[in-house]
């Protein structure tokens, strides 16, 4: 119960998804960002597993490769320069699990966001080749231009999944000011 109470929203994901990620995992963190999900995935897989890392900022390539380097686990991690809805381009086998933080880069310009469009490309990719009991993660931030706009397309989308096929769930404050971050998961029952 304590995870749900950490200070970070990632580490409350990280918290959860630790359970579901196994050794010889194939994931994707469709969002490399600062690398810290990458990181976390890449130590979850193991050695036999494999991290499919996207992002379309160099800086992100940069700081992802560079913490993967200092843990000794850039063996296990394709790193991609390209959008997210280019990952059936790049990942061409199932996968057990995927992670989206969504909006912009923390200290990286702000005006390079993740956008609707893009984004529910890429989920709907990322079901497409989840399998069976594969978990889907996704935190909206949206409070920046654009981010209430994608965090509604998210949440349509996701909503509209067919129960027979996913189990859709959210957690959110209920008492934070500000927009405060959404996490959704995804679970594929087929």
């Amino acid at each position: 119960m304590l995870i749900m109470f950490e200070s970070h929203i990632t580490l409350k994901v990280h918290g959860i998804l630790k359970d579901y990620i196994k050794e010889g995992h194939v994931v994707v963190d469709a969002t490399m960002g600062n690398g810290y999900d990458t990181v976390f995935l890449a130590e979850q897989v193991g050695v036999s597993g494999k991290v499919y890392a996207f992002d379309i900022q160099e800086k992100a390539l940069l700081s992802t490769k560079e913490k993967l380097v200092e843990s000794n686990l850039s063996d296990r991690v394709t790193l991609i320069k390209a959008s997210h809805e280019a990952v059936r381009s790049h990942v061409q086998e199932p996968i057990d699990m995927a992670m989206f933080n969504l909006g912009y880069l923390p200290t990286g310009n702000k005006e390079v966001i993740t956008k609707p469009y893009s984004t529910l490309i890429a989920i709907e990719a990322i079901l497409g080749i989840l399998k069976k009991d594969g978990i889907l993660s996704i935190i909206t931030y949206y409070g920046h231009d654009g981010g209430m706009v994608e965090k509604e397309a998210v949440q349509g989308f996701i909503s509209m999944l067919k129960q027979s096929e996913y189990e859709v769930l959210s957690i959110q404050y209920e008492n934070r000011k500000k927009n405060p971050p959404i996490i959704y998961f995804v679970r594929k029952r087929v």
